[in-house]
């Protein structure tokens, strides 16, 4: 018998079960992964085309959040509005555009004496965008930071301060009425992967999630 011969198929075995390990291993990536580096690929891409077949803008908005963990049960149905401000700048070719978004909700959790809460998040979005004229209807969805702040002052004083990844889709309707300024309006949903933590306490299987409307104006450049 050539030990050799065996030798050799011993190494090729043990090398046939490391690479099904790093195979089975590549199989495991999260779909928040791949979801984020699909985002940056197409994102880079979209970054990187030349002025003749993409436009820059800058869009400030202005809504209120509803549904979820938002104080307004539904997107009609909602009494007492909380405001949500927010700015977002990227390009847009003739079919898709990337879309960089901060936003911020004060007293997100509600009013009550001693309380103070905001959500703020920052997305980067992919868009489906198709110029249909002076009209672009849209598609959205990315991933991003939601950071939620929590400061209860009563005999002491409770802070919390999450930062967690999350991710959004939406969609809305932007027209021109010219070749640089528009309105735009906007509809999307928020949801973080990670349970929220108030006060200390994590709260098991409540991952912050809420929707927002908002319209506002659109300049290209």
């Amino acid at each position: 018998m050539d030990l050799r011969t065996v030798g050799g198929t011993e190494q090729k075995e043990n090398f046939h079960v490391r690479t099904e390990g790093i195979t089975r291993k590549t199989h495991q990536t999260s779909p928040g992964r791949w979801l984020l580096l699909g985002t940056l690929a197409i994102g880079i891409a979209i970054g990187t085309a030349t002025p003749a077949r993409a436009q820059g803008f800058i869009s400030p908005l202005i809504g209120y959040d509803f549904g979820g963990d938002a104080g307004c049960p539904s997107f009609s149905n909602c009494q007492d509005k909380k405001i949500n401000v927010s700015v977002s700048f990227g390009a847009m070719g003739n079919v898709l555009g990337f879309e960089e978004e901060v936003a911020y909700a004060p007293n997100f959790f509600g009013n009550a004496p001693g309380l103070s809460s905001s959500v703020l998040t920052l997305m980067s979005n992919v868009m489906l965008v198709p110029k249909l004229g002076p009209v672009r209807p849209y598609v959205l969805a990315g991933i991003g930071l939601i950071k939620t702040h929590v400061d209860l002052t009563t005999a002491s004083v409770f802070t919390t301060n999450n930062n967690q990844l999350g991710w959004d889709v939406g969609g809305g309707l932007i027209g021109f009425f010219g070749d640089h300024v528009g309105v735009r309006g906007d509809l999307r949903y928020f949801h973080a992967f990670q349970d929220l933590t108030v006060l200390g306490l994590t709260l098991s299987d409540l991952k912050l999630d809420y929707g927002r409307a908002s319209a506002g104006v659109i300049v290209k450049f």
